[in-house]
């Protein structure tokens, strides 16, 4: 059994109301040991990819409009 220390981490308000649930902090606390300890962060960050893109086709978003978005997006960006 791992043993874990809390420590105080400055976070913007949002992401203090959704650390207020333990289990999250929990979670949170993992990730972030997983980040600077283990060097997870390649798997962490293709774990996050995946499931944004499960949620994403699950809304009916496909390849196309996600291109065309981005499209957009740079070209407001360039003007």
């Amino acid at each position: 059994m791992s043993t874990t220390v809390d420590v105080n981490l400055p976070v913007d308000p949002e992401a203090a109301r959704v650390l207020e649930d333990p289990a999250r902090r929990r979670a949170a606390g993992r990730v972030l040991s997983d980040l600077l300890v283990r060097g997870r962060l390649p798997q962490l960050l293709e774990e996050a990819l995946c499931e944004t893109k499960r949620q994403a086709r699950a809304s009916g978003l496909t390849d196309e409009i996600i291109d065309e978005e981005l499209a957009a997006w740079k070209r407001e960006r360039q003007e």
